[in-house]
């Protein structure tokens, strides 16, 4: 008897843990946010971080994102049991309003935290990523959270995701200089640095810009602890019947 109630002691003390999904297809990208998550958490939280089984290498256009969207609902499937909280840990959000339809605990995107950051702050903000597609993606995106009149610019940088990832030092000076352009040209009081691949370059650049630059791994991260210590929703997934999906995605969708 005694045993047992020690073991759930120890459950309840536990600390939350979350579910940090990486919905494109490279593990280096999953590691890289991993491990500043983790930094940022230190021991508040277990931090399980899982790969897209599936899907593009690097996110950079509508198709990749749309695939994004089934292989972090299949992530969820897979690895969401025991889990107190999810973080999409990728700038967009592919997927993010289906993950909180069908998820029994809090759901955090990263672009969504970061946006209603740079509001918190005051003023108007702007985005700053790599992959030229980024920039209609991403100011609709805004518009979904009816942040349209807060959003100053939306400005990217040639290279994507992937390759800032692979080099982040020689794209420094660009994501740098718009920056400053977002501040200096359209009126930012916040500039936002999207993207997994780029966690932990808003502090290389800031002492180039005069305005705050927020980085959205950051952002993401402190929304996703303060969620996981809301507690569960209490709420199942709905039904659908379907074909072709892997077990544990039909399983959840079929209320399983």
């Amino acid at each position: 008897m005694s045993h047992g109630v020690s073991t759930i002691v120890r459950a309840s003390e536990r600390p939350p843990r979350i579910l940090l999904i990486n919905p494109n297809t490279t593990q280096g990208v999953t590691d890289l946010v991993a491990g500043h998550v983790r930094g940022i958490a230190g021991g508040a939280a277990e931090i399980v971080a899982v790969t897209g089984r599936f899907g593009a290498r690097y996110i950079a256009s509508r198709a990749a994102s749309a695939i994004a969207g089934h292989a972090a609902l299949d992530a969820l499937a897979a690895h969401g049991d025991g889990c107190d909280a999810v973080y999409l840990a990728c700038f967009g959000d592919p997927g993010l309003m289906a993950l909180r339809e069908v998820s029994r605990v809090p759901v955090v995107g990263m672009a969504e935290a970061a946006c209603r950051a740079a509001c918190g702050a005051g003023g108007r903000f702007a985005i700053v990523t790599g992959g030229v597609l980024w920039g209609p993606m991403l100011t609709e995106f805004v518009a979904t959270l009816g942040l349209s009149d807060r959003l100053a610019c939306v400005r990217t940088v040639a290279p994507t995701g992937g390759e800032i990832a692979a080099d982040p030092d020689a794209a420094l000076s660009q994501l740098a200089a718009a920056c400053r352009a977002c501040a200096e040209a359209d009126g930012a009081e916040a500039v936002i640095l999207g993207g997994a691949a780029l966690a932990g370059l808003a502090a290389r650049i800031q002492p180039a810009v005069p305005v705050p630059v927020l980085c959205s791994v950051e952002a993401g991260t402190r929304a996703v602890l303060a969620a996981a210590g809301a507690g569960g929703l209490g709420r199942a997934a709905p039904t659908l019947a379907s074909t072709g999906l892997s077990p544990a995605l039909a399983a959840l969708l079929g209320g399983a």
